[in-house]
């Protein structure tokens, strides 16, 4: 009897060993019709390729504009494609837009990226389906989960295994891990393995990239069922089956496509709940070189341009019935989808079909959609003309608009009619209650400036009159100081320049912040200083080696603006800092006039493949630096729908294989983690900061030298760069940081009307809820509106439209009906009442009566 359950034992172990040994691998390819997709041949190739090996499974990252090109071109090959991709042998695993990074870009962006990406791919194949979201390069962010479920995804994968030049996911997990997103959204994704390591001799491989023995071992040992790996092909590359195929194939792989894998092969599920990080996300890119930086900038204000286009469309449609051309958005978006292509920025200076380099083509997308942006915008306002003779000559009327969903009390400058040049002016808002103003000539042009009041998403107006108390003379004189220290002080702030030490701030104090000294008093770092390492002279420059002048642009009650000129290792920089009556943020406008390209960063780059670079290690770089007063600070940095707590203990690396993430996309803030106090900084593009136990807070600003992939990212002309600072009390979200970013991004829009109805007014109130407004546009005669919770808690909270609604409607991302919400008409207006959690993401569509 023991002899028999001896038998029966070993051939259980045999048999479960047997099924163990099979390893699995998701083959594919990558690319497109702007990355790499020769059209004349690949499409039919891909379908010969199929036939000939009908065990072969393939999973498509292909650009969905790709399509159309093949559609033309190859007809033939196309008709076969169309009938393959709806078989069980094609997967669809990517279907954005441009194949976007994403955690590079705004959350809104990878939307759209999503959305005209479907629509582009089943418009060509309409029986596809997608399920499983899968990538060749590291195109992640922490908010996926959520953003995929939206759009009706199952699953994810976090490997990247064969393309990890600009980084990898963090090595985590087993067979599968549920991976949560901020908001608490799981999705079942199969990870960078724990065991899956980076390739020994490689900078752009991890162990899974072609099922070698030894990391099949490796996945048996940690007790992996079903051990699986991944390439995704070059388009470009003429190879059929990566492993090889039929009894060839390598370790006796079986090709799957992703869904098939998690279906019908995984184990299904799992315990495990990941709560990914954006820290979990290791990438890196050409940070602070100038070619990277001017395309981080051009997409950034892109991305703002045409949100505040779609909303003041929303705005000017229930004031007035406007309606852009939808057109003109969807190629609008088009073009600045394009631009966020993964290699525009990582390989910004190869060669893109005939239009130059990928820089090159990126500044004419970026222009295309901020000419249509600006279009929009401008129609949108003039929509708001009134054709009512002004009967009274000595009056006109100011209107502010205001696209966030939160009330704002900010400073606006507004350009006004040479008439107004040699009178005093009254202005007065809609209530008639006199309002403070200063005005000022620069350019040869009339500027008001005045705090105005502006409701949640909506708008403001305020009458000028011109008071006949006799002429006046418009300032527009500046005041040059040569003093070794200068004082610029309003409600807000006392700032001390040293001028001497070229213009570096030694003293910030915060007047409402119980006259908090930001400034660190000692040690060997300045605030706004401009300090790297010129590796042709071996040795750091800074800007404290050379004394700056301060010229006093602006000076009234309602705003201080200064000039610092000065130098960094002989190059002339021009710097302007402005505080505003009752505002928080110290805004900086850095220009850097380099004479000429200079080395600066570690060291000479010789070899683009070595494991260690001199790109990496931000201190080296030339960075404008925050030593700021505070106990013991800890880094918040925000990230697509996401604001991250940074666990590092520093952001300093030099080489691939120890990439930590140190990337700030609008902001990060500095907080004392047992005080009160912190600091914010925000940046008008992505790129990296660096952080320490011994080195402040820096902004990077120039890397200029050899890197990835061999060329020299040289300096070509002046650094121009803006980001301001915020200094507070309490947490990020008890401070308001993302408003107050969102405030930056998109700023309260101003135009002159010889008439018009003294009037406010608020078309979403989203009140003190925490929320954002994400978007807001018009589709198909509804207004669709997307908010996100940043700052707020998961309560029910209660959001007033002043509009005529038949209905609301909750949508998921593909519009399809979620929830039909209940409304409440108060007072002529409507209300509805809504909860998600911090982090968490809700689409309405707004029918109009």
């Amino acid at each position: 009897m023991n002899r028999l359950n001896n038998i029966i034992l070993l051939v259980v172990f045999i048999c479960t060993h047997a099924h163990s040994q099979q390893a699995y691998f998701v083959d594919g390819y990558h690319g497109g019709i702007y990355g790499h997709y020769p059209v004349k041949w690949k499409t039919q190739f891909i379908v010969d390729q199929l036939s000939k090996h009908p065990d072969w499974r393939i999973c498509l990252e292909i650009e969905p504009e790709t399509w159309d090109t093949v559609q033309i071109q190859t007809p033939g090959a196309y008709r076969q494609l169309k009938n393959v991709v709806v078989t069980k042998q094609v997967e669809f695993t990517n279907p954005t837009y441009a194949q976007p990074y994403c955690y590079n870009i705004s959350g809104e962006s990878i939307i759209r990226q999503f959305q005209y990406g479907i629509a582009k791919i089943n418009k060509h194949f309409p029986g596809v389906t997608f399920t499983t979201y899968s990538v060749e390069e590291p195109c992640f962010t922490s908010c996926l989960p959520q953003i995929l479920k939206l759009f009706g995804f199952k699953y994810a994968v976090l490997k990247c295994p064969n393309t990890c030049w600009g980084g990898y996911t963090n090595a985590y997990g087993g067979e599968l891990v549920n991976w949560v997103g901020p908001d608490g959204t799981p999705i079942l994704t199969v990870p960078r393995y724990a065991c899956e390591k980076l390739e020994e001799n490689s900078t752009w491989q991890t162990t899974a990239w072609c099922n070698e023995e030894s990391y099949l071992n490796a996945c048996r040992d940690a007790g992996i069922e079903h051990p699986v790996g991944m390439c995704f092909q070059d388009a470009g590359w003429k190879n059929g089956p990566w492993l090889g195929s039929g009894k060839n194939t390598k370790s006796n792989s079986v090709y799957v496509t992703w869904k098939d894998y998690f279906e019908n092969i995984s184990i299904g599920k799992t315990n495990d709940d990941w709560h990914f990080s954006q820290e979990d996300i290791r990438v890196n890119l050409m940070w602070g070189s100038q070619v990277l930086q001017r395309i981080a900038q051009e997409v950034r204000t892109s991305e703002n341009k045409i949100i505040i286009a779609e909303k003041m469309s929303v705005i000017a449609h229930l004031a007035n019935g406007y309606t852009c051309v939808q057109e003109d958005l969807d190629e609008a978006w088009r073009t600045l989808m394009l631009a966020q292509h993964h290699d525009s920025w990582i390989v910004p200076y190869n060669g893109l079909n005939k239009f130059g380099t990928w820089a090159d083509q990126i500044k004419r997308w970026t222009d295309e959609t901020n000419t249509v942006a600006d279009k929009i915008t401008a129609a949108s306002i003039f929509s708001f003309d009134n054709d009512t003779i002004n009967t009274e000559k000595a009056q006109g009327f100011v209107r502010v608009y205001n696209t966030l969903g939160t009330k704002r009390k900010e400073l606006v400058t507004v350009e006004l009619p040479q008439e107004y040049a040699d009178f005093d002016l009254e202005v007065n808002d809609y209530r008639n209650k006199k309002v403070d103003y200063s005005i000022g000539k620069e350019g040869g042009k009339i500027r008001l400036l005045f705090e105005a009041d502006v409701p949640p998403f909506g708008y403001s107006t305020y009458r000028i009159k011109q008071v006949k108390t006799g002429k006046r003379t418009v300032s527009g004189s500046e005041k040059i100081i040569n003093e070794g220290e200068y004082v610029v002080e309003n409600d807000m702030y006392k700032i001390v320049f040293d001028l001497s030490k070229g213009g570096i701030i030694k003293s910030l104090v915060a007047k409402k912040e119980e006259n908090k000294e930001f400034a660190k008093q000692s040690g060997e770092y300045s605030i706004g200083e401009l300090r790297g390492y010129f590796y042709d002279e071996g040795k750091f420059r800074s800007s404290t080696e050379a004394p700056a002048k301060l010229t006093v642009l602006r000076s009234n009650i309602q705003e201080t603006k200064v000039k610092l000129e000065g130098k960094i290792a002989s190059h002339p920089f021009v710097q302007i800092i402005s505080i505003a009556q009752g505002e928080k943020r110290i805004d900086f406008d850095l220009t850097i006039n380099w004479k000429k390209n200079v080395g600066i960063g570690e060291y000479k780059e010789n070899s683009w493949r070595d494991n260690r670079r001199a790109y990496c290690d931000d201190r080296f770089k030339l960075s404008v630096l925050f030593p700021v007063n505070l106990h013991s600070p800890r880094i918040y940095k925000n990230a697509p729908f996401d604001v991250c707590e940074s666990k590092l203990d520093d952001t300093f690396f030099n080489s691939w294989d120890q990439i930590k993430h140190n990337i700030i996309l609008h902001w990060v803030d500095l907080a004392e983690q047992e005080g009160d106090y912190a600091l914010a900084l925000f940046a008008d593009h992505t790129t990296s900061y660096s952080h320490g136990k011994d080195y402040p807070l820096g902004l990077t600003a120039q890397y200029s030298g050899n890197g990835l992939w061999g060329p020299d990212y040289k300096i070509t002309g002046p650094l121009k760069m803006k980001y301001a600072i915020v200094p507070h009390r309490g947490k990020w979200d008890k401070a308001a940081i993302a408003t107050k970013s969102d405030c930056w991004n998109e700023p309260l829009l101003c135009s002159y009307h010889s008439f018009a109805k003294l009037e406010s007014r608020s078309l979403v109130d989203l009140k003190n809820t925490g929320y954002q407004v994400s978007a807001a546009n018009i589709k198909d005669g509804k207004i669709i509106l997307r908010l996100f919770n940043a700052e707020g808690d998961r309560k029910q909270h209660n959001i007033t439209f002043d509009m005529p609604l038949s209905s609301i409607e909750e949508v998921d991302l593909n519009g399809r009906v979620i929830d039909r919400k209940t409304i409440k008409t108060r007072t002529g207006k409507s209300e509805i009442s809504i909860s998600m959690p911090r982090f968490g993401l809700k689409t309405f569509a707004l029918n109009l009566n």
